[in-house]
């Protein structure tokens, strides 16, 4: 590992490469390191207890001396909501446009962070010096206002690292791709584009916000119960639109979720959403006549704590659905989420509620581009290396596959963790460095691997079985033995039962000099109850001994 020196500029995924989320980004050059977004994913069942699982920073974070600084592109989780869980590995400054940096300047605080983190604001199009990378915002439409795309100029060449982008002409809120500057810095030679690739296997456009904005009016318009429509908090033109197609029914926006007034929140204190009246709250918007409520949802992926789940299982405080309201996911499913979504639409439907998709009705746009944006902008940007990012393997392989049918000269097919060097001749993967994944358990930050996770997954999958026993110094029973099953099925209620008399069993049978030995003990005890669970469970739960010896007072 050259670690970015002798002259060569190097590109590093810790996250984010052959998977959709997680996104961590290195550029190194003159043995300095500069990050790009810091982001977060959520824990999918094979995470028993888990809500967020995270990139491990160790390659950077061993390296933060020279790391000079985190641009974040925009304020979706997948690219800031990892900051607060590992600044503290990075201690380097932050920067951020205004919508981006109010959504950190929350976290860091909830954190206990800010007064120690540097982090600064920076307007649309700011320009940073950050030696040996010289850093401008460049303006890109995506499903958040200020996404940003970042032109990175260094001594051995410029980069072009787009970001979430898509092109659309009507944002409704946010500002447009900016192609004029894309233009111009695609005529002042780019080296490399690190480009997006999430939909590179949808033909033709993303489509625009506006068509949303119509469909979902014509939805709800006919509609005489209550509507709930769920979407990603972050998406402001999608609250825009709520907002809009609840004045243009006579009904009023009750935005329901914690995220979801956050994020109204940070984009009035930076000035979108400005012309909103102030919205219903959650426990004023249970009270609303059905014709006149319109809630608009956190929780679109399922998400067992998202508003929308607790509304569907009756577990809301203030919100409810009945028979004849309608709910509108007004939003992608995110791959790995399929199961947790067709549980929620089963719990509405089979509760007389109307459930409409994406696959319904247009009532979704990505924030990502089809194929048709894509090659509109490399013809834009017209880069000699693409190296495909924000994607599955299968995306990553295909875009680098429509990249040289654009007449990319190179396309460069990377995954987390290699080492991809862009200049001097010949670019390529040159080398790997460890990665792998945090999660966050509870107030800890534990590897993946950590052991407490394997034995959670193995207690999901088959219990466990507790046993305590007292015995004398002898290793004689001074009480009958305790059992309990915990998460092991026992349909004729014997097999405690038969575990008790199995352990009484096993220790009177067990040799005298080895009852001295609590080891020994312990293991002709959980051999005692091995051998009643087989037959009847045909499992095999971890079995805990909880062994006391006392001294014999000779008393039973």
């Amino acid at each position: 590992m050259s670690d970015a020196a002798n002259g060569e500029l190097l590109f590093v995924p810790l996250g984010g490469a052959n998977e959709i989320g997680m996104n961590l980004n290195l550029y190194g050059f003159g043995g300095k390191w500069l990050m790009v977004d810091c982001g977060m994913t959520f824990a999918d069942d094979t995470l028993p207890g888990i809500d967020l699982v995270l990139p491990d920073p160790a390659f950077v974070a061993e390296r933060s001396q020279d790391l000079v600084a985190l641009v974040l592109t925009h304020a979706h989780e997948d690219h800031i909501g990892a900051v607060p869980y590992l600044w503290s590995r990075l201690r380097c400054p932050i920067y951020a446009t205004p919508f981006t940096a109010a959504l950190v300047r929350n976290k860091l605080a909830e954190a206990g962070l800010l007064d120690e983190v540097v982090l600064e604001v920076v307007p649309l199009g700011a320009r940073l010096d950050l030696a040996p990378f010289d850093v401008r915002y460049v303006s890109v439409t995506h499903s958040i206002p200020e996404g940003n795309a970042l032109e990175i100029r260094t001594p051995a060449g410029l980069i072009f690292h787009t970001g979430d982008w898509k092109l659309d002409d009507e944002p409704l809120v946010g500002q447009p791709t900016d192609v004029a500057a894309i233009t111009a810095i695609g005529d002042r030679g780019v080296l490399a584009m690190v480009c997006d690739s999430t939909n590179v296997f949808r033909s033709g456009e993303s489509g625009s916000e506006a068509s949303v904005r119509a469909n979902l009016l014509d939805i709800v318009r006919p509609k005489t119960g209550r509507v709930a429509i769920t979407s990603f908090a972050s998406n402001v033109a999608r609250i825009d639109t709520a907002a809009h197609v609840a004045a243009a029914c006579g009904r009023h926006l009750v935005p329901v979720g914690r995220s979801m007034w956050r994020n109204i929140q940070a984009a009035r204190e930076t000035g979108y959403l400005t012309h909103l009246s102030a919205p219903v709250t959650e426990a004023e918007g249970g009270f609303l006549p059905p014709r006149n409520a319109l809630y608009l949802c956190t929780g679109c992926q399922g998400e067992p704590r998202g508003a929308m789940t607790r509304i569907a299982t009756g577990g809301h405080a203030h919100i409810g659905l009945d028979e004849g309201d309608t709910v509108i996911f007004s939003s992608r499913i995110i791959p790995g989420n399929e199961r947790s979504i067709g549980r929620l639409h089963n719990v509405l439907v089979t509760q007389g509620i109307e459930v409409i998709t994406e696959k319904d009705h247009p009532v979704h746009v990505s924030g990502h581009p089809a194929r048709d944006e894509l090659k509109r902008m490399y013809g834009w940007v017209r880069p000699r290396i693409s190296v495909p990012v924000h994607g599955e393997a299968r995306h990553i392989r295909e875009h680098a596959r429509y990249a040289r049918a654009l007449q990319v000269p190179e396309a460069i097919v990377v995954e987390n963790g290699a080492v991809v060097r862009l200049a001097p001749d010949p670019a390529g993967v040159i080398d790997h460095v460890a990665v792998g994944r945090l999660v966050v358990d509870g107030a800890s930050i534990i590897d993946v691997d950590d052991e407490s996770l394997g034995a959670r997954r193995k207690l999901t999958h088959n219990g466990l079985i507790m046993a305590s026993l007292v015995v004398d110094l002898d290793g004689n029973l001074m009480a009958a033995p305790r059992v309990a099953l915990i998460g092991v099925a026992d349909p004729m209620g014997t097999l405690a039962a038969g575990c008790v008399e199995a352990l009484e069993n096993g220790l009177a049978t067990l040799r005298a000099a080895r009852r001295v030995l609590d080891h020994a003990v312990e293991e002709a005890a959980r051999a005692a109850v091995r051998r009643v669970l087989k037959p009847v469970t045909r499992k095999r739960p971890p079995i805990q001994i909880h062994l006391t010896r006392l001294a014999n007072t000779g008393v039973r």
